[in-house]
């Protein structure tokens, strides 16, 4: 019997040669970035040398000098001595201040919204269903304007305001907005953001345990009301040690307005209530479609196991539903962000109206449209990238 003689190895592929179709895409994608950089500084270039001609300035050196305007509303302290630049992230905060709370009570309502479409009850599934079709089919700029007009039409003045009572003070509810106590912050204080904050590494490591030991043993433990006590019982415990500070700043009423405390504005909370209302209505039919998706076995399969319809619900139905509503719920996110910028119309200083105040006075219509324009594009690449890694983390893994 002849010996086989081993096949001759196969000459190494040269990755960097021609035949190569991944140097091919790296090479066009090279080309392409080239090629729209140069249309983009062709542009730049021909727009700087038409208003040098028309005697227009240009530049983004205005951003250092005095803005000369005051801003009704904003997280931080601003006077009109204070430069451009700082107007600006002013916006940035508050357009950020109203997509991220909206966001969250948008994912909260339409969640529900849309797993109540799948109840038992008719008049569940009939308020459910009559919440989308409103708010789904009303331009959200008609609601904000709406929720705006019933603040500042139908509510009553700040001297004659609706008082709401509460444990720590008094809330107040008029034209002028919600009034609310704050507490009056002191050293003592750090105390509890030391307890909230060990707390919530205590529940991020329980809730790794705890979805580590479902995966291995099948048994399901608390992994959201568990979590949530040992936060709070971290600020708890924090608080005590900071003894206990109780001092609250509450609001009163003045001559003309309430005064002290903190305030949500009318423009604010119109703008929360119109986005989180219209964006909501959307993710209930998100929520609904991929709920809808799921085997009709599943669902059968979860019965057979004796399990309530809740937990069939929130153990069977919506995990592998999640897989479909990622994707779409991401664009909604994107929606609700932009969307913010109609805040314009009601007089809420964003990041769009605080550009048109400086546009108007300075002349600077390509660096203020810019900004804008930067600042839109960065936040909606965030959250894609952001919803990206948990759609990557939700997606069912197979073996």
């Amino acid at each position: 019997m002849t010996p086989t003689t081993p096949a001759a190895p196969l000459p190494p592929k040269n990755k960097w040669s021609w035949r190569s179709r991944a140097f091919r895409g790296l090479l066009y994608q090279a080309l392409a970035l080239v090629l729209m950089g140069l249309a983009l500084w062709y542009l730049g270039h021909n727009t700087l040398i038409n208003l040098r001609e028309r005697g227009i300035q240009s530049g983004f050196d205005f951003l250092t000098q005095t803005a000369g305007f005051d801003i009704g509303e904003s997280l931080f302290p601003f006077d009109a001595s204070q430069p451009y630049w700082r107007a600006f992230l002013i916006g940035l905060s508050n357009t950020l201040r109203v997509a991220l709370i909206g966001i969250v009570l948008a994912t909260l309502i339409g969640t529900l919204v849309g797993v109540g479409r799948f109840s038992r009850n008719a008049l569940v599934r009939g308020v459910c269903a009559a919440y989308v079709e409103i708010f789904r089919n009303i331009p959200v700029l008609l609601q904000l304007l709406m929720w705006y007009l019933l603040f500042t039409e139908v509510l009553p003045a700040a001297s004659e305001a609706w008082q709401l009572g509460s444990v720590f003070g008094s809330i107040f509810l008029s034209k002028g907005g919600l009034n609310f106590p704050v507490p009056i912050w002191s050293s003592d204080h750090a105390w509890a953001a030391v307890g909230l904050l060990a707390g919530a590494v205590l529940a991020w490591l329980y809730r790794r345990r705890a979805v580590a030991h479902f995966e291995a043993t099948g048994q399901l433990r608390s992994r959201v009301w568990l979590p949530l006590g040992l936060v709070l019982f971290g600020g708890l415990l924090g608080w005590l040690a900071g003894g206990t500070p109780t001092a609250m700043n509450s609001p009163m009423r003045g001559l003309f307005a309430i005064e002290k405390g903190g305030a949500l504005t009318p423009e604010f909370i119109a703008v929360l209530l119109g986005l989180t209302a219209y964006t909501a209505a959307f993710i209930a039919e998100v929520v609904r479609a991929g709920i809808q998706s799921v085997a009709l076995g599943q669902s059968e399969a979860a019965a057979a196991l004796g399990l309530s319809r809740q937990q069939e619900m929130k153990l069977v139905m919506l995990p592998q539903a999640l897989r479909v509503i990622i994707p779409p719920l991401t664009n909604q996110y994107l929606n609700l962000t932009k969307n913010s910028s109609l805040a314009v119309a009601i007089g809420y200083p964003d990041v769009v109206s605080i550009s048109n105040t400086a546009l108007n006075q300075t002349g600077r219509a390509v660096e203020c449209i810019s900004i804008v324009m930067v600042i839109y594009l960065s936040t909606s690449l965030l959250t894609s990238w952001w919803m990206s890694r948990y759609n990557a983390r939700a997606a069912i893994k197979e073996r």
